[in-house]
């Protein structure tokens, strides 16, 4: 629990059916805070993900679209949130690539008519509440391109996105910034590095892995598989994010990153070895056997990585998640949670590769 007098007791969060946001939902209602969710429910998001919070008093669901604005300003004037926390994405990359626009419409139009509305609800607040109102917008380490072998990305790298996805996220952050240099609206900017955990749509490296090497199937690994992720697990940002909600200075971008760089064949490698000793193949075989390399990903970075020095030390946020403890809690949440992956492998995705 954070106690800090500046807590809002009652959120607002978008794309909150989701993997991130859905996560951070869970925690949130846990803590005591009243959470409105609201969320379009594409593919990747889930209400099975909040189905622990059916009929609690803490939590209210609403489906919809951030671009809404009717909708959005109804919640506002209904729930009267001290916050908005704004998840809803597009965020797959290889979608990007094959259908830029939805990108665009979401990440780009969605967020300008949340900011909009939202700050249309801001003004409107008497002093008090305007002065402890935030929107805090989730961001990726991606707005900033790629690395060398050296160097980490910090709050004052510039933008340089090279994808559709990253592009589009990109617009929003400036978005955000522009909100609040122009209208005095109090942003708070969050930038994550890779995450993964519980309930992650099965498109994304671990769990794609986890669940084709249940299945029997080959293990795709882009190019030589040697590009370099940071990887935060998802408890661990959800906790940063809640921290900058709590204290960050208005106006202010956080970098949140796990300290967990990593080649994408050697995460590939360490989920085999944990379904190794979990669910072991007959005959002796390993996982490992699986694993088959494929042609590149179109304009793929090479290296992310996150110095989250600012918010360590302002804020005194650390990742409690090592890599390893990380990984093994996940391999043993979808093997714990096969069910759930059934019901949102629905027939629109079945596990196939998009964007190549």
């Amino acid at each position: 629990m954070i106690h800090h007098l500046s807590n809002p007791k009652t959120l607002l969060v978008t794309g909150g059916a989701g993997f991130i946001g859905g996560n951070f939902v869970l925690g949130a209602v846990a803590d005591g805070l009243r959470v409105v969710t609201l969320d379009k429910l594409t593919y990747a998001g889930n209400l099975e993900t909040l189905d622990t919070l059916r009929g609690h008093p803490g939590h209210t669901f609403a489906k919809g679209d951030i671009a809404d604005r009717r909708l959005v300003q109804r919640l506002l004037s209904e729930f009267r949130p001290d916050a908005i926390v704004n998840f809803a994405a597009e965020s797959h990359v290889d979608r990007s690539i094959e259908g830029p626009a939805d990108f665009v419409q979401t990440n780009v139009v969605g967020t300008l008519g949340l900011l909009e509305t939202a700050r249309d609800y801001w003004l409107a607040l008497d002093e008090k509440a305007r002065e402890t109102f935030r929107f805090l917008h989730v961001s990726t380490d991606e707005v900033y391109g790629t690395l060398g072998d050296q160097g980490s990305f910090t709050e004052q790298t510039p933008y340089a996105p090279n994808s559709p996805y990253a592009a589009s996220k990109a617009a929003s952050d400036h978005l955000v910034r522009a909100f609040h240099h122009t209208y005095g609206l109090p942003t708070l900017t969050t930038n994550c590095s890779n995450n993964y955990g519980p309930f992650q749509f099965p498109e994304k490296l671990i769990p794609l892995v986890i669940q084709k090497a249940l299945a029997g199937e080959p293990l795709p690994v882009y190019g030589e598989g040697l590009n370099v992720r940071d990887w935060l697990y998802v408890s661990d940002h959800c906790a940063a994010i809640r921290q900058v909600l709590s204290a960050g200075r208005t106006g202010e971008t956080y970098n949140v990153g796990g300290q967990a760089e990593r080649r994408n064949i050697d995460v590939v490698r360490q989920i085999c070895a944990l379904l190794d000793v979990r669910r072991p193949l007959a005959g002796g075989n390993r996982y490992e056997s699986f694993i088959r390399y494929v042609k590149d990903r179109p304009g793929h970075d090479w290296r992310y990585a996150i110095d989250s020095r600012k918010l360590q030390v302002e804020l005194g946020w650390r990742p409690v998640e090592t890599f390893e403890s990380g990984i093994a809690k996940t391999v043993d949440w979808y093997l714990d949670h096969q069910s759930w992956v059934a019901h949102v492998l629905d027939g629109s995705y079945r596990l196939e590769r998009i964007g190549a």
